[in-house]
């Protein structure tokens, strides 16, 4: 059984992985807030257990057990995460810090139960897929607002950042997920958008937030011309 240390380690591996699979030990240590020394004796350590591939001076890349096993830490960070909204009221935003402690609970039958009790969700609340029992992820494929064109409606269905700073932001433009935008234009200066959406007949939205905003175009859309 992995100790607390090591499955965060699994888990920044995991996330910080390049598409080769590869995380330099710099910027794990960097992620980690960890010293050097600290990192490379820990990747050693997870070596020795077949949980990642490393050798000297070269990135190291998790082994098939390591994915699992950081997809199965995941998999209850996320779902924590949908019971603490779903079943007990927190907000979005509140949810990570508690999840982080809850991750590393030793019980397959207590996120089980939490898993039935919610019908087998596939995402959390920030639209981020939920890996299966085998530590399997779904792969979603969704435009940021950013890419969408003029006159198309969408609907917010996932974030690129989950933090407390941007959660709270979107809670102050009351954006969450289901809610559906229509956009009205592009600035070229800045590429910011214009948007409606709820009461709101004209909202205007950064680049960089709407970059971070994940959508799903509906199917009917014809882009105006």
């Amino acid at each position: 059984m992995a100790s607390t240390t090591e499955e965060n380690y699994l888990k920044a591996l995991f996330n910080l992985s390049n598409p080769a699979g590869e995380v330099g030990i710099s910027e794990l240590a960097q992620h980690l807030q960890v010293s050097m020394p600290s990192a490379n004796s820990m990747v050693k350590t997870l070596h020795k257990s077949g949980l990642l591939i490393y050798e000297k001076y070269k990135p190291v890349t998790l082994t098939q057990k390591g994915k699992k096993e950081a997809a199965l830490i995941i998999r209850k960070h996320r779902l924590t995460e949908m019971f603490l909204v779903n079943k007990m009221g927190f907000g979005w935003e509140e949810v990570h810090e508690i999840a982080e402690q809850v991750e590393h609970i030793h019980a397959p039958k207590f996120f089980e139960r939490m898993d039935e009790m919610m019908g087998h969700p596939t995402v959390d609340p920030h639209g981020s897929p939920i890996p299966d029992k085998q530590g399997r992820i779904q792969e979603m494929h969704f435009k940021s607002l950013a890419e969408v064109q003029p006159g198309q409606e969408v609907v917010l269905v996932a974030l690129r950042d989950s933090s407390i700073e941007f959660l709270e932001y979107l809670n102050s433009r009351q954006l969450s997920l289901g809610t559906e935008l229509r956009l009205i234009s592009k600035e070229a200066f800045d590429e910011s958008i214009v948007v409606s959406y709820l009461d709101s007949e004209k909202e205007t939205l950064s680049q960089k937030v709407c970059e971070k905003l994940l959508v799903k175009i509906y199917e009917s859309n014809k882009s105006s011309h």
